[in-house]
């Protein structure tokens, strides 16, 4: 009875603490635009998963056009390196890091900022042996991959968070 008594009591003040904190499940994101078109090439991986996440959410439509979308998303740059982190005794690689950086903003037809331009990066360490070259090649590809779905993930955040600010009408 007792051990039960403590149970209880303890899941009680976990749901309290995790209740306290803000925690809440990820859901789908509400952007605080009717229409969008991303300006993104067809063959891009990082344009398909903003697409598909746009979709799920259903409240913003996704147009052809720049001209039949309330907001325009450009990328301003997309930049990907590695970089060498530490040698080994003998001049070989031991670490490396991955960075990912993604420059955007928002802007309306008649190219004014709805969004400030923002900007994200994330980077990975991960190390390096030069005996396993494919498994670290593949690790290294898995790794750009989680990035990309990150990217998407923060976008999305970023996007539903900002307040678009009114369209300055004296341009």
């Amino acid at each position: 009875m007792r051990v039960r008594t403590l149970a209880a009591t303890a899941f009680l003040i976990a749901a309290t603490l995790l209740a306290g904190c803000g925690f809440q499940l990820r859901g789908a994101y509400t952007l605080p635009y009717e229409s969008l078109y991303l300006a993104l090439p067809d063959y891009s991986e990082l344009g398909a998963g903003l697409k598909r996440t746009i979709r799920a959410s259903g409240a913003t439509r996704l147009t052809d056009t720049p001209e039949d979308a309330e907001a325009i998303f450009q990328p301003t740059g997309e930049f990907r390196e590695k970089v060498i982190l530490s040698l080994s005794g003998s001049g070989r690689v031991r670490e490396v890091r991955l960075r990912y950086r993604f420059n955007f903003r928002v802007v309306d037809i008649k190219g004014r900022n709805l969004v400030p331009p923002g900007e994200i990066e994330m980077t990975r360490d991960m190390s390096y042996d030069d005996s396993n070259v494919l498994s670290k090649d593949q690790e290294e590809v898995l790794l750009w991959r989680d990035m990309q779905n990150d990217m998407v993930q923060q976008m999305m955040r970023r996007l539903a968070a900002v307040k678009p600010q009114p369209a300055n009408t004296f341009d």
